[in-house]
């Protein structure tokens, strides 16, 4: 980091700084000015800390590959004119001769990894090509995702403000892994564009286009750069959205109707999901799942003695699905709880260490609060728990037993640790109000 990025960095957070602080003049709630203030000023730190660490501590593919390449190909561009069209055409096409680094020509042949070096290119054009400056990009990004999200959340538990947002908004590891040049930022900006666009649109019904256009594009992104993500999201989104919806009707024979018939396209979309995966990936469709869990396992052990971070789920895995089903707690739990303090070799495992800690806690805080009968109660009749709980611990069952590296399960593991948190904390809410709903009234003395 030279002295041009410690100079252009102040600038370009001023700007930033003052484009929020416009939008906030419009939100009239002094308690969502102050979080939106809050977290803005928790990314620009979480920047400045993550270009640091990607520069001094542990180099990765957002400073030796995607930086480079993505400034490379601006450069092209602004050399020749004609060379514009690499930000439109497929990945597959690229003229792999002008790769500027070390990197092999088939890591560019994947849309998703083209897609981030296409993002860094375009942001390259408006920050002189400086590495913070687009990692600010990048984090502001993922910012209004998560903003969007937040918005979503508490639209609908406004008393919840201050849990919504350190779950959302202050949850160390998914402000730290969004706040730079990688996928992930991408990601879970556009998994809160989606979230909020389409709830806006099936529920709330209001700027339908606008907020259907905003959709679609958060979709197709998240599928291009990673699609297994928005395949795991939707089909519980969809039920949540047909749980709510349902709750609008009044007619209970015709709800009764709507819900069979919603329940029933909802199984014959995952289905058709399902198929699509095996098709694109061989991820999380039922008869590719044992093999896809085995190859991925065998890579990280393959690279043991490269990673210090590797780590075992402690079960035997012979690639069938029973043992698949027999290894789901162990993977949930490494995606959830892990890596555990003393499992923590580096610095980048710390934070999430801790994190993961603060989690266990906070879960089983909840469980034994409200006891395993009401747990299970409330997770089943509420659609918003169902939800969150479901979709947060699904995907944790495939990242875990998928990635067996820490150093790469704390990224992984980030979409759905807002969603199993807010979970928790909707649990312990609704069954407090449960519980005093049937306190007797405290007798007057007069």
């Amino acid at each position: 980091m030279g002295i041009t990025d410690l100079i252009l960095f102040p600038i370009y957070v001023y700007i930033f700084h003052r484009i929020f602080s416009r939008k906030r003049k419009k939100i009239n709630n002094p308690l969502l000015e102050k979080y939106h203030r809050q977290a803005f000023w928790l990314r620009v730190f979480s920047t400045v800390a993550f270009t640091v660490f990607c520069l001094y501590i542990s180099p990765s593919d957002s400073n030796a590959i995607y930086f480079p390449e993505g400034v490379n190909l601006a450069h092209l561009a602004l050399k020749d004119p004609t060379n514009l069209k690499w930000f439109f055409l497929p990945a597959a096409q690229y003229d792999t001769s002008l790769i500027a680094t070390d990197a092999f020509p088939g890591y560019f042949g994947s849309e998703a990894n083209f897609f981030v070096m296409r993002l860094v290119g375009f942001f390259a054009f408006f920050s002189f090509g400086s590495y913070i400056v687009i990692n600010l990009f990048f984090s502001m990004l993922a910012f209004t995702g998560l903003w969007r999200l937040y918005l979503f959340f508490y639209e609908q538990y406004p008393h919840l403000h201050k849990k919504l947002a350190i779950a959302i908004l202050f949850l160390p590891t998914l402000i730290f892994w969004s706040s730079g040049i990688l996928k992930d930022s991408i990601c879970i900006g556009m998994l809160g564009w989606l979230t909020y666009s389409s709830f806006t649109v099936f529920y709330k019904r209001k700027s339908v286009f606008k907020n259907t256009i905003i959709a679609f594009i958060a979709a197709f992104v998240l599928l291009l750069v990673k699609g297994y993500i928005l395949y795991a999201y939707i089909p519980f989104f969809l039920l949540f959205l047909v749980l709510k919806n349902i709750g609008k009707i009044k007619n209970i024979v015709f709800r009764i109707l709507v819900l069979i018939m919603l329940v029933l396209v909802s199984v014959g979309g995952f289905i058709i999901v399902s198929n699509r995966l095996q098709s694109e990936m061989g991820f999380f469709a039922i008869d590719k799942l044992a093999e896809s869990v085995g190859t991925q396992q065998t890579n990280y052990i393959n690279m043991a003695d490269l990673a210090g971070s590797s780590f075992s789920l402690g079960v035997e895995y012979d690639g069938s699905v029973t043992s698949l089903v027999k290894m789901a707690p162990a993977a949930v739990v490494a995606t959830l709880f892990r890596p555990f303090l003393w499992e923590s070799k580096k610095l980048s495992t710390l934070l999430s260490s801790l994190e993961s800690l603060a989690i266990m806690m906070l879960t089983l805080y909840v469980f034994f609060k409200a006891g395993p009968a009401n747990f299970i109660f409330i997770l089943f009749r509420d659609p918003m728990v169902l939800f969150c709980f479901s979709f947060s611990v699904v995907f944790a069952l495939f990242v875990g037993a998928t990635t067996l590296n820490f150093g790469t399960l704390v990224r992984y593991k980030i979409p759905c640790l807002p969603f199993y948190v807010i979970a928790l904390f909707l649990i312990l809410d609704i069954y407090n109000k449960k519980k005093k709903s049937k306190r007797p009234p405290s007798s007057v003395v007069v």
